[in-house]
């Protein structure tokens, strides 16, 4: 969408289904060069001014139309769409989309396996805490996570509210193979503050790289 409009992705937005099929066209067009199998797809904001119950339901009935199409498009190019919950107490009030809970709902009324839940623990931890229930219960519907600690959104072992050794061997547990994406904010220097993957990677016996000390 339009960012500098105020515009914060457009798959829910009434009346701008054009546009977003016009996005995700480009998306499709630019991923495949970059090795990219997995485009998010933004549910954007409530309108300015609109009371969100209000158009609540114009909104899902959207998304859905607009995730039933992305699909469809992706399936030709053997990619996965993702939706993302992201939080409106702190990160962005009108995002229509906030919960793991509401996006499982969408999901199950889209109803296309090429679609999948993009987990924002950051995110998840504002919304509704309970971590470990909500990891398990949508596992086979998450596509890729992302991590930030909370609530400053810095690295993983600056002081917060996540322990994310324990959240990591939770993810090994459940067999999840995917990536894990660093949407977090350095407080210093990108380098020195990957400190944190190094010592993890040492407290499991593996070199930097992830690669076994034992296997080599």
């Amino acid at each position: 969408g339009d960012q500098e409009a105020g515009e914060m992705g457009l798959a829910a937005v009434p009346g701008r289904q054009a546009a977003f099929r016009q996005g995700l066209a480009a998306a499709v067009q630019y991923a495949p060069p970059l090795g990219c199998p997995r485009i998010h797809l933004m549910a954007g904001r409530v309108p300015l001014g609109a009371d969100r119950a209000a158009v609540a339901c114009e909104m899902e009935t959207t998304f859905i139309e607009n995730l039933r199409y992305a699909a469809g498009l992706l399936a030709q190019e053997d990619m996965i769409g993702l939706v993302e919950p992201i939080n409106n107490r702190i990160t962005d009030p009108r995002y229509y989309l906030n919960t793991p809970h509401q996006a499982a709902a969408i999901l199950e009324k889209v109803g296309r396996p090429n679609l999948k839940l993009q987990l924002d623990l950051f995110h998840c931890q504002i919304m509704d805490g309970n971590l470990s229930r909500n990891l398990e219960t949508y596992f086979p519907l998450i596509g890729h996570i992302q991590i930030a600690q909370v609530p400053g959104r810095h690295e993983p072992d600056s002081p917060g509210e996540l322990n994310f050794p324990y959240i990591f061997e939770l993810l090994e547990s459940l067999g999840y193979t995917g990536y894990v994406g660093c949407e977090y904010a350095p407080k210093g220097d990108t380098m020195e503050g990957l400190g944190w993957l190094r010592t993890y990677w040492e407290s499991r016996g593996l070199q930097h790289g992830g690669t076994n000390k034992a296997a080599e």
